[in-house]
């Protein structure tokens, strides 16, 4: 009780700081895993050894060693919105996987988040997840974007719908960003993918008022401020309705890799929708305002212009 009267605190009260350091957005990056000039989706069937199953979705694209070096500053992204299980969260068994991959190019290693909405703060998330105990067994850093130490910088990114978003300096001047998308719809923004995790870099203060309108056009322009060196999407569950703490549960059984955000959310889209689903998605994937408007602004791949690979 007491944490869900914190949560509504922190929904109603968070406010994001002013007079931030204004900062350009990071260089615009292309998928470095390409065939015949066109980007790649890795498409597995997951076994029961998740690490071997991420393991060969990644060597399907051409290896990690293609963005991932010795010393590199990585920032792995996760989906802790809420406390809520797999899929609505990242499964600890999944990131551990991850983990143990990018330890293996001596890489150093950071996993940072903020939860949403009433769920905050994301420390609370953490600790009922058991994240604490968690980053500290793997040596890895955990950062909780929303805690009053993280220092935040001003992205001036000049969308259609946004001309500046408020984000965190860790994940700024992270040398590589992973993200780990869940594969989900959501009562709001129609699908939870990789544009959607970009969205939990904002400050919360600021999240909260992006919700008044044009959601999915936003939250796609959140992804000019930067754009992540490798997806891994964990669809060995997914929510075919509902989302994004709760759903309609499907087990499409595969997880998907690319350095493509939009052409892997369009993949995740297409494998929903042959689940009957009672979701707010268009019958074309391609039609998804957030998908439009990342095409837009060049943020990946559109249709015809990518490859599947499984």
């Amino acid at each position: 009780m007491l944490d869900n009267v914190v949560g509504v605190y922190h929904f109603l009260a968070d406010r994001a700081p002013q007079n931030l350091p204004v900062v350009a957005p990071k260089p615009s990056k292309i998928s470095p895993w390409r065939k015949d000039g066109k980007a790649i989706v890795a498409k597995v069937k997951a076994g029961e050894n998740v690490k071997a199953s991420i393991e060969g979705a990644i060597s399907l694209l051409g290896g990690i060693g293609q963005v991932i070096h010795s010393g590199d500053k990585v920032m792995v992204k996760p989906n802790f919105n809420s406390p809520d299980p797999f899929p609505a969260s990242t499964d600890l068994t999944f990131l551990r996987a991850v983990i143990e991959l990018l330890k293996e190019t001596v890489a150093r290693v950071t996993i940072g988040e903020s939860a949403g909405g009433m769920w905050r703060p994301t420390r609370t998330v953490y600790r009922k997840l058991g994240l604490y105990d968690f980053a500290r067994e793997r040596g890895v850093d955990l950062i909780a974007f929303d805690d009053p130490t993280t220092e935040w910088v001003k992205v001036k990114i000049n969308g259609d719908f946004l001309e500046a978003v408020t984000m965190p300096r860790p994940a700024y001047e992270a040398e590589k960003l992973i993200y780990l998308p869940c594969m989900k719809t959501h009562n709001l923004a129609g699908f939870s993918g990789a544009l959607k995790l970009a969205f939990g870099f904002v400050h919360p203060g600021e999240r909260r008022g992006f919700h008044i309108s044009h959601l999915q056009q936003k939250l796609a322009e959140v992804n000019l401020s930067w754009q992540p060196d490798l997806i891994i999407m964990d669809g060995r569950k997914a929510f075919v309705s509902g989302g994004p703490d709760k759903g309609e549960l499907a087990e499409p059984g595969v997880i998907l890799a690319s350095g493509d955000p939009v052409a892997t959310d369009a993949e995740a889209v297409k494998i929903i929708l042959s689940y009957r689903g009672n979701n707010k998605l268009p019958a074309d994937p391609w039609r998804l305002p957030q998908l439009v408007i990342a095409l837009k602004h060049r943020l990946g791949a559109s249709e015809g212009n990518y490859i599947v690979v499984e």
